[in-house]
């Protein structure tokens, strides 16, 4: 039967992480189960038999940053005959290096389930104690304990043979949280006068493309200062019907995703990548929306924003966020975006530069909308104003045509029924 293979889950990603085994060896598999949960650069994914069988080894224990392509787990009859016949396909996908680093952890056929495998047959996986000894612990607990910055190995298990569970995590960090002189629990390694702290897959990921981003794409920046009294009112107006109805109300990020997308629409010719020596003018107007989690920025994408309502919009980029900041988000969910949106207005920014996320052309860093003096006609006036900032890559928008955008942008969200209409 064909060995268990760490997928290509996005189109950016190249290792994966696994996050934690869903079926113990000796359990039985058919097409469709969930063996494991596999961070990628992205998302937190389900990674889904494709053959029934027998789960007869794990090569690869929670925690394990694996390359695409490398075997992490055998299915066969149940009498070990898989293990055998995959020796060499760990040094098929990644080269001898990596493999012999995968391979030490391939127990021989007679040594499924013994206790010197690192996952044993309960699925269970040591942590090492300050005295060397060894502690189990299931999947969930493992989890659970990366979750709330819980060291496995000062937890004293309760589960069979000393194993420690979810409860047993979960009850190690209330009594952290309830005692006030304990030092909190980190995930960080001090040396000399700072902490090393690892970067998540996300952050890895993120760096190495915008940094890419900035040495390949000449980025333009243009800024417009719009006037967003109007739009406020219409935005609170437009609310006070939604709650009547009992709809989700909508936000100022929502109605400016409308009025990106509506702009779009009116000139397609900022919704466009570079590929090669081409130009690509897409047709599809899907919105990327930035969003912040404590693994680092995603990117939910609103596909065909411009066909959406508002109160749709509003619905949609709500869960996504939700679901995103809970790593729960679908990779294709992520992809495909044309135009990238960046909102760090709730934080009070007035201005600010965004790095284009490749292979887009173009993102749109919004501020938050301020009171300010403004005159009309003879009399000065109190306004709000919302600041946004444009960045391009040359190579695909010149300034001229980044111009006529914010131009017609402004146009929208200063007469606000626009938008709808």
């Amino acid at each position: 039967m064909p060995d268990i293979i760490m997928p290509r889950l996005s189109d950016t990603m190249e290792e994966g992480v696994v996050v934690a085994w869903l079926k113990q060896v000796g359990d039985k598999v058919s097409r469709g189960d969930i063996l494991a949960e596999i961070e990628t650069d992205k998302a937190l994914m389900e990674l889904e038999a494709y053959e029934d069988g027998i789960l007869e080894q794990i090569l690869f224990e929670p925690g394990s940053r694996v390359p695409i392509g490398n075997t992490i787990a055998l299915i066969g009859d149940g009498n070990g005959s898989a293990a055998g016949s995959s020796a060499g396909s760990n040094d098929a996908a990644t080269g001898s290096g990596a493999a012999s680093g995968a391979n030490e952890q391939i127990a021989s056929p007679e040594r499924l389930g013994a206790h010197d495998n690192p996952i044993d047959a309960a699925g269970t996986v040591p942590a090492t104690t300050e005295t060397g000894t060894r502690k189990k612990s299931s999947p969930l607990a493992r989890k659970i304990a990366r979750e709330l910055d819980v060291d496995l190995a000062t937890v004293t298990g309760t589960g069979p043979g000393g194993r420690v569970t979810r409860n047993d995590v979960e009850s190690a960090y209330r009594a952290i949280e309830s005692t006030p002189a304990a030092p909190p629990v980190a995930s960080v390694t001090s040396a000399g006068d700072y902490d090393e702290i690892p970067l998540s897959t996300i952050q890895q990921v993120s760096a190495k493309r915008l940094t890419e981003s900035k040495q390949q794409a000449p980025h333009i920046y243009l800024t417009s200062a719009i006037d967003v009294t109007d739009l406020l009112a219409f935005r609170a107006e437009i609310n006070r019907t939604l709650e009547q109805t009992g709809k989700t109300k909508v936000s100022v990020n929502d109605l400016l995703v409308k009025a990106v997308a509506t702009a779009l629409r009116t000139d397609p010719a900022v919704n466009v990548s570079i590929a090669d020596d081409k130009l690509l003018r897409h047709r599809g107007i899907h919105l990327g929306i930035a969003v912040a989690t404590p693994a680092g920025l995603l990117v939910p994408v609103v596909r065909d924003a411009d066909r959406k309502s508002v109160s749709e919009i509003a619905t949609e980029t709500r869960d996504k966020a939700e679901r995103a900041r809970d790593r729960k988000l679908r990779a294709d969910e992520m992809s495909g975006g044309t135009f990238t949106i960046s909102n760090l207005g709730m934080f009070g920014i007035e201005q600010f530069t965004a790095v284009i996320n490749p292979p887009e052309s173009a993102i749109l860093a919004v501020g938050a909308a301020k009171d300010e003096l403004r005159l009309d006609d003879t009399q000065v006036v109190t306004r709000s104003i919302l600041r946004v900032t444009l960045s391009a890559d040359h190579r695909a928008i010149d300034g001229a045509t980044a111009a006529r955008f914010l131009q017609q942008l402004t146009e929208l969200l200063e007469h606000p029924l626009r938008i709808i209409a």
